[in-house]
């Protein structure tokens, strides 16, 4: 079997992590004299990286992030320096994913609440946790082409299901008159069995009056806020200083 043909095997037996290295590790192996153990062990190591990298990439699609490029790396923590880092840094070690732990980010617009959610999402997919990412008003209309399509219940155990949910943007838009109750489903099916990760631009005392149902809020909160962890983002805006340089600069 020569190396094209040794290559098509490995294809075949889903090996394309050592195909596509094994020309490269071959020359090694003779340039270093590696022992056939060794040159085993190499190509082994390349193919579990791909597999590895390969998960990442498809739990990353999977997540359908917004900004699929936002980490902690690239957050500002000075601009906001009273929000409390340490529990940022806390929740990206994903110990609360492993405790069926929940989070609300609450906080004017623009105070980075979506890119630290969003960062928070990434470092869970690096330690291999499932996320599923929506911004609200979009999870509500899944739901409701669920129910259209006649997919409800395989679509809510999906959402139930999942190692962490992160819900953004909540009170951003106007909702339906059902989101109360679909809501609180989704809440109640996760709690303790899954981490849900809430972002809110309103005080969680608005959200009877945003959803016009107080009987299911207070019942929604009362699971979030059991085993929740409270981040409060701002006061500052990053949409108002970017705005402000705008405007400057066109002077």
């Amino acid at each position: 079997m020569n190396l094209i043909e040794l290559q098509r095997a490995l294809r075949q037996l889903r090996l394309g992590g050592i195909a596509t290295v094994l020309e490269t590790r071959l020359r090694q192996a003779q340039s270093e004299t590696m022992a056939p153990i060794d040159l085993i062990s190499c190509l082994i190591s390349d193919e579990l990286s791909r597999r590895s990298e390969r998960l990442l990439d498809r739990r990353r699609k999977q997540a359908e992030f917004r900004d699929a490029h936002k980490t902690l790396d690239q957050f500002d923590f000075n601009f906001n320096p009273k929000m409390n880092r340490s529990l940022v840094f806390d929740l990206a070690t994903c110990a609360f994913i492993g405790k069926r732990e929940d989070a609300l980010f609450l906080g004017p617009g623009g105070t980075g609440k979506s890119h630290l959610a969003q960062a928070i999402g990434q470092a869970a997919i690096q330690q291999n946790y499932r996320v599923m990412y929506r911004e609200t008003h979009v999870l509500l209309d899944n739901l409701a082409e669920a129910v259209a399509e006649g997919t409800r219940k395989q679509f809510m155990e999906s959402v139930a299901s999942v190692p962490l949910l992160i819900i953004d943007d909540f009170g951003m838009r106007k909702l339906p008159h059902t989101a109360a109750e679909d809501l609180l489903e989704i809440i109640m099916r996760r709690y303790e069995r899954a981490s849900t990760l809430l972002t809110s631009n309103r005080p969680v005392e608005d959200w009877g009056k945003l959803l016009g149902d107080v009987a299911a809020v207070t019942a929604m909160l009362d699971r979030l806020l059991h085993h929740g962890h409270v981040l409060k983002c701002g006061p500052r805006s990053w949409r108002t200083k970017l705005a402000a340089a705008t405007a400057a600069e066109g002077h």
